[in-house]
């Protein structure tokens, strides 16, 4: 799966919402906040606004806020909202999928990396992001990722 810069942004922008819920938060605040680019931010939020993910408020006070609780919205909502389904292979329904020869057994692989996304993404809510609480789910898969000796240095 590739995460683009678009859909990091915008889960790293909800995630600083959820902080306050509460109150609306100036664009420039959780640009700031995130180290993302202002102008882009604002393409993010007005497609998060479009998703019903966040609302804006006019005025001096006014900002953005998350639409729903942050413990109502999953990572899986946001990333759809940015880039469509977590996984799909070439615009295709996974269910009903079939290759021919070899390649029989590769639509079970594909279901079971959709499955794999699917519990972690729908699994994390932005109020586990904010709080810093992550599912036991999630904790034991970077703790694998961490001592699987596959993995590659940072760049």
């Amino acid at each position: 799966m590739r995460i683009s810069a678009r859909t990091d942004y915008a889960v790293r922008a909800m995630a600083e919402l959820a902080r306050s819920p509460e109150r609306p938060r100036k664009a420039e605040d959780v640009a700031g906040a995130q180290d993302i680019p202002v102008r882009f931010l604002f393409v993010v939020l007005s497609e998060l606004r479009q998703a019903r993910l966040v609302r804006s408020e006019r005025g001096p006070e006014g900002g953005y806020m998350l639409a729903r609780p942050p413990a109502e919205i999953t990572l899986a909502d946001v990333i759809r909202a940015m880039d469509g389904p977590l996984v799909s292979v070439r615009d295709l329904k996974l269910t009903g999928l079939e290759y021919p020869g070899a390649a029989a057994p590769l639509p079970d692989v594909w279901r079971a990396v959709r499955t794999s996304l699917r519990q972690v993404l729908e699994g994390t809510t932005l109020a586990d992001l904010a709080s810093g609480e992550l599912p036991d789910l999630v904790r034991e898969r970077a703790r694998a990722y961490d001592d699987d000796p596959r993995t590659y240095p940072s760049r």
